[in-house]
């Protein structure tokens, strides 16, 4: 069984970025800059933009993060949106999801100039990836599709079944997967809450895409011998006996269902690692468009 190492993935990303990142500098062009908002106090949001502002100090990246309070209104946060757009300096913007209740998230992600929409979110970049156009990918689909290259994972012809259906990562999974690409070319089906004999679905997964949010949902009996398992889930599960309180659970379970994979993702470190380096690779992307390199 292969385990599908993120830290070894996403290091083997941030080396690459790095060095373009290095050239640019001996080169005296100016850092790539990626530009978060952060509203309220959400704990894991805490921690994904603290982990993503960090990593950018390694590889060379400039990071500018915008702090709003939790009561912060809608006009306000889309000032803020438009100030960045503006700044000529920032070449990815990204708004820390989930947003507070008095907040409409499409109309946050729409109010993103499309040119530094690097969590791939906006329409205009759902659009141009249905259509198979070159465009910012979300960060979680283009962080597995990058480990499977790192991973060098065989995905020509293979039947991936996507668990979930949302537009950060269920939807746009199953168009990279079966796009025209060295590691496309999959036939896909995508399930989710109203799929009927879903076990039996899975068990036809030649790849299975776990995305759906419920911690360790995809057991032993779902998958099939030797399948390729992406585990896209992150849940915070109660325990008291750690250290923290609480444990970080994924959406498969992973003891048993790595003794039937010929290869799987771990939670933690696994998709969550490549989340950022697609991220990253994204703002990287958005750079050289801006500056035309």
């Amino acid at each position: 069984m292969l385990l599908l190492d993120g830290k070894l993935a996403s290091q083997a990303v941030k080396e690459h970025i790095k060095e373009k990142v290095e050239g640019l500098l001996t080169e005296g062009k100016r850092r790539p800059h990626l530009a978060a908002i952060l509203v309220g106090d959400n704990g894991a949001s805490e921690t994904y933009v603290a982990s993503k502002i960090k990593t950018c100090a390694e590889i060379g990246f400039e990071s500018t993060l915008v702090r709003l309070d939790v009561a912060a209104d809608e006009a306000t946060l889309l000032q803020k949106i438009e100030e960045l757009n503006n700044n000529d300096t920032v070449d990815g913007i990204l708004v820390q999801l989930p947003l507070p209740k008095q907040i409409n998230e499409q109309k946050v992600i729409e109010a993103i100039n499309p040119a530094k929409d690097v969590d791939g979110f906006h329409p205009v970049s759902v659009g141009k990836l249905v259509q198979g156009l070159n465009t910012f990918i979300p960060a979680t689909p283009y962080g597995i599709m990058l480990m499977l290259e790192h991973f060098n994972i065989d995905t020509k012809g293979k039947h991936a079944v996507v668990v979930g259906r949302s537009n950060i990562v269920g939807r746009p999974m199953s168009i990279l997967l079966s796009s025209n690409s060295k590691y496309g070319n999959c036939t896909v089906t995508i399930c989710h809450s109203q799929t009927k004999n879903l076990a039996d679905v899975c068990r036809q997964a030649d790849i299975l895409v776990a995305a759906l949010g419920r911690p360790e949902f995809v057991k032993a009996n779902m998958v099939k011998e030797g399948a390729v398992v992406i585990d896209v889930g992150i849940t915070r599960v109660e325990d008291a006996t750690a250290k923290k309180g609480f444990r970080i659970k994924g959406d498969v379970a992973f003891n048993e269902v790595s003794a039937k994979a010929s290869a799987i993702t771990p939670v933690p470190g696994g998709v969550g690692l490549m989340t950022i380096a697609g991220l990253l690779q994204n703002t990287l992307q958005a750079y050289y468009n801006r500056e035309k390199v």
